[in-house]
């Protein structure tokens, strides 16, 4: 028969040397200064206190550099009339302890957090692990700040009702609804390819490991071309604008710096492969349109409009960046887009307002030439 089990007795913690320098090192070593040690510990001690000893008193904690180690003392302030029993004494409590003390004094009782047992060690330690873990993820953000603006690959690491949190190494990235494009499905451990956000406060929220990535911007596009087209990455190739209605469709501007270099043969590639690679990336329906881009803002426009032919762009003289595109009747439709997306695009593309109007409503017109100038058909 077994002999029946014993009370667990707690046992103590050791405070010496060792534990000091063991403690000191991984302060260190997490990049803490010696204030935020100092909290730190105070703050771990002060749980540990109040775990033992079954008080909220005040804990003060400084370091004795000569001896390497931690002087631990328990402070009560002198008070005329007590509120809080656990962090005032009364004058008259005080004086029977040194009838020198008086209101306004502080009383300190220093204390050996070898006495601790178990449990009070254990919350000493949840409190120093809780700094440790916040300072990693403070750490990850600095390093990770110089990311922001880049495309990176990560994987899915939970679906959280409308909200996706990707797995990108050291810190989360977190995609939200507003961020995520409606005709794609996010699966947990699919790997995924997102852009990072310009953070700020309310990007980040409560959790300061997280970043907020996306994946309907146009900026994503812009680093899918990058990845694939060496001629961008040589700088050969500029992309100068995009405008995105992700899922549907892209327009990106592009230019060539060598006057060797077809930029829309090295984005497109040999049969495709190079815009393909980027469609496929995007879920594979999405269209993208390759503009050229042109210092001329009215030739740009033409352009920003395919695939319609535009016969003419007269700027409005008594309006800023503000044009009508003049297209065959029988492209109107084209032009404008189904909901308007592809005039809509232009507009974004090229930073112009413009109206897209067909040619047999222009005649007669006080803006419309007889002779008006014919467009390129992309």
């Amino acid at each position: 028969m077994a002999g029946r089990r014993g009370k667990k007795t707690e046992e103590p913690v050791n405070s010496g040397e060792d534990f000091f320098n063991a403690l000191a090192d991984l302060m260190a070593e997490k990049g803490l200064s010696r204030e935020e040690f100092l909290i730190t510990m105070q703050n771990a001690f002060t749980s540990a206190y109040k775990k033992q000893y079954s008080s909220n008193g005040e804990v003060k904690i400084t370091l004795n550099d000569a001896e390497n180690k931690m002087i631990c003392k328990m402070c009560r302030y002198v008070v005329e009339e007590v509120e809080d029993k656990d962090k005032e004494i009364s004058v008259e409590d005080a004086k029977k302890i040194d009838p020198r003390y008086e209101a306004g004094d502080v009383i300190e009782k220093e204390f050996d957090p070898s006495a601790f047992g178990r449990v009070a060690a254990q919350a000493a330690k949840q409190v120093i692990m809780q700094k440790l873990r916040e300072t990693d993820k403070t750490r990850a953000m600095q390093e990770f700040s110089s990311r922001e603006g880049e495309m990176l690959e990560g994987t899915i690491r939970k679906v959280d009702g409308k909200v996706v949190y990707i797995d990108l190494g050291k810190v989360e990235g977190v995609l939200y609804e507003s961020d995520q494009v409606k005709s794609e499905t996010y699966t947990v451990g699919d790997r995924i390819k997102v852009y990072v956000k310009r953070q700020s406060a309310k990007n980040a929220g409560k959790n300061t490991s997280a970043v907020a990535v996306s994946r309907t911007c146009g900026e994503l596009v812009e680093q899918l071309f990058k990845e694939v087209v060496p001629e961008i990455q040589e700088g050969k190739v500029e992309i100068k604008a995009s405008a995105r209605d992700a899922g549907l469709r892209t327009k990106i501007a592009i230019h060539s710096n060598d006057p060797h270099v077809d930029p829309v043969g090295a984005c497109v590639g040999t049969k495709g492969c190079r815009v393909n690679q980027v469609v496929e990336e995007l879920g594979g329906e999405e269209k993208v349109d390759i503009i050229v881009w042109s210092e001329d803002p009215l030739e740009f426009i033409c352009k920003a409009l395919s695939p319609a032919k535009v016969i003419d762009v007269i700027p409005l003289p008594n309006e800023e960046k503000s044009v009508i595109a003049v297209v065959p009747d029988d492209k109107l439709s084209l032009a404008i887009g189904r909901s308007g997306q592809n005039a809509r695009l232009a507009v974004k593309l090229t930073g112009w307002r413009i109206d897209v109007k067909c040619e047999s409503d222009m005649i007669g017109s006080e803006y419309y030439t007889d002779n008006p100038e014919s467009g390129e058909e992309e």
